[in-house]
């Protein structure tokens, strides 16, 4: 049975996401400001966050990037009555994996909440494979089509954290503090290098792309082969 965690000062919208999501057999636990949900997060493990952005002592945003400095790794969906693209990115550059701006239906709620939560299950897997790219994370090999691709340690880490990751769209900001956390001196323009380096070795597989989003960062993306 899942179990998630619902961070939510709005008590009617709380009652209702427990009680759709308790009928579909996940355990809820219920937390209404954002200092006891880090208190829940570091005491205890969940399949899955829900968090609400406008909390009461601290905001979502605070208790996303509080948990991920902490090393947390449990998925989190982001609630908001704010559609702004900026509050969004905001959101996913904290350390959020997906966004729900309200309204919204429980059904689409719980979609994108399986969707996590299939995700997070993939993750503890050594094996990662998209489209014609094989990672082994045990051995820290990479496969085009069945040839292994030689990467130096950064560059297999960058690749290996878009392919954990796929469609997701990560700033320089946020690739620098998942994958350069250890280097100080990093900047920018070493993302920029590595991504080169990282992209010239796929040129010979098409079917996966990491992709530049302008103005917000870049994306792994898996492109079907017509048959």
């Amino acid at each position: 049975m899942p179990k998630v965690l619902l961070v939510e000062d709005d008590l009617d919208m709380a009652d209702n996401i427990a009680i759709w999501f308790k009928r579909q057999n996940y355990l809820i636990e219920h937390v209404a400001d954002g200092g006891s949900a880090i208190e829940r997060l570091l005491q205890d493990s969940y399949d899955l966050v829900i968090l609400d952005l406008d909390l009461p002592v601290k905001d979502g945003l605070t208790v996303c990037k509080e948990y991920r400095d902490s090393g947390g790794s449990t998925p989190i969906l982001m609630l908001t009555g704010r559609a702004a693209s900026a509050q969004k990115v905001a959101g996913l550059d904290t350390g959020a994996d997906d966004y729900l701006a309200k309204p919204f239906s429980l059904n689409e709620l719980l979609a994108r909440a399986r969707a996590l939560i299939r995700r997070a299950s993939g993750i503890v897997s050594n094996q990662i494979a998209l489209g014609n790219l094989k990672i082994d994370a045990q051995t820290r090999q990479v496969f085009l089509s069945g040839k292994e691709v030689k990467l130096r340690p950064r560059e297999y880490a960058l690749l290996e954290f878009f392919a954990r990751h796929p469609g997701e769209v990560f700033s320089n900001d946020t690739l620098l503090q998942r994958v350069w956390s250890i280097d100080s001196d990093s900047s920018n323009e070493a993302v920029r290098s590595c991504l080169r380096t990282v992209r010239q070795h796929l040129e010979s597989e098409p079917s996966v792309v990491i992709e530049t989003v302008h103005g917000v960062g870049y994306r792994l993306r898996v492109i079907q082969q017509e048959t």
